[in-house]
This record gives C-alpha cells, sequence and structure tokens, in this order.
C-alpha cells in the first residue's frame, strides 16, 4: 500500500477514447487518482457524478480528476454517456495498475475470501509524489472531501498568508 511523500507509481493505461495516458502527461498538475470497482454500479456512480460536479473547481485547483476500474473503454464510454460524467476513465483490464497502487485485494464477506478491487483515492502533487492515500473510501461525500485537500495544497495568496 501507498504512503505520503512516496514517488507515484507511474502509468500507463488506455481511456474510454482508447487513447493512451500517462502519468507523465499531468506534470505540473496535481493529480486525483481514484479507483472504483464497477462502472455503473450504486457508490461508483455516486462518486462518478460527485467528482463531474466538482470538475470545475478541481480545474480551477490545477487538478486533474481520473477514475480507474477494471471495466473496458466500451463500458467506460456507455458510463459517461449515460450519466453525462465530465471524468476521465481509464480501463485497466489486466489489472496492473490496480496492483502497482495495492487496490487489488483480498476481502472477505460472509465468510467467503475474494480479491476485488478495494474503492480508493490517491492525491499526487505536481512533483509527482503521493500527497494522500486513501484506501477503502466511502463514496458518499467523497468527492468533496478530496476537493478540500485538493484545496490545502494550492500556494497561499498575499492576503491569505496576511491573514495568518
Amino acid at each position: 500500500m501507498l504512503e505520503k511523500d512516496q514517488e507515484a507509481p507511474f502509468f500507463r493505461a488506455i481511456n474510454q477514447n482508447n487513447q493512451l495516458v500517462y502519468l507523465s502527461d499531468c506534470h505540473g498538475k496535481n493529480v486525483v487518482l481514484y479507483f472504483y470497482p464497477k462502472d455503473d454500479t450504486p457508490g461508483c456512480t455516486i462518486e462518478a457524478n460527485d467528482f463531474t460536479s466538482l470538475a470545475q473547481e478541481f480545474a480551477d485547483l490545477d487538478t486533474a480528476v481520473i477514475g480507474v476500474s477494471k471495466d473496458t473503454c466500451e463500458s467506460h464510454r456507455a458510463f459517461i454517456d449515460k450519466y453525462n460524467l465530465n471524468v476521465q476513465l481509464l480501463a485497466d483490464t489486466s489489472g496492473d495498475l490496480c496492483n502497482k497502487y495495492g487496490v487489488w485485494q483480498e476481502v472477505e464477506k460472509e465468510g467467503e475470501k475474494k480479491m476485488k478491487v478495494v474503492r480508493s483515492t490517491f492525491i499526487i502533487n505536481k512533483d509527482g509524489k503521493v500527497e494522500e492515500a486513501m484506501y477503502n473510501v466511502n463514496p458518499e461525500g467523497h468527492a468533496q472531501e478530496v476537493l478540500e485537500k485538493v484545496r490545502r495544497l494550492a500556494p497561499k495568496t498575499e492576503s491569505e498568508e496576511a491573514a495568518g
């Protein structure tokens, strides 16, 4: 599992439009990289809609928001179209990205163990370091919580510094 101040693991994956996306594409920006179990399921839809509703606020803070699941590009496109989402979604069908970020974990439910994507979010700063590694998050209110954490990364203006 990743921790604060670690170098964010490099990634290369295809998005909903079959375009390759690299972590280095976001150099000079903060990145919110959120992992979720499956397109068009209740918790994942809440989370994607909430990140979409805050997309402009993230953009104003020079922050890219990228979702990741093991779904295909086609599934991502359908999910985006159905809910008019404004987030980029990466198709990690091989599970490579999930493994690098430590979100592919064994979970136990009703006495049965199985592997699954544990809903997790990483805030990566402009220098490519992990600012926050949040595992096992609750989708409700999560995007707002992440936005508040990203706001703390923004440099303070002179008037904010003068205020204390």
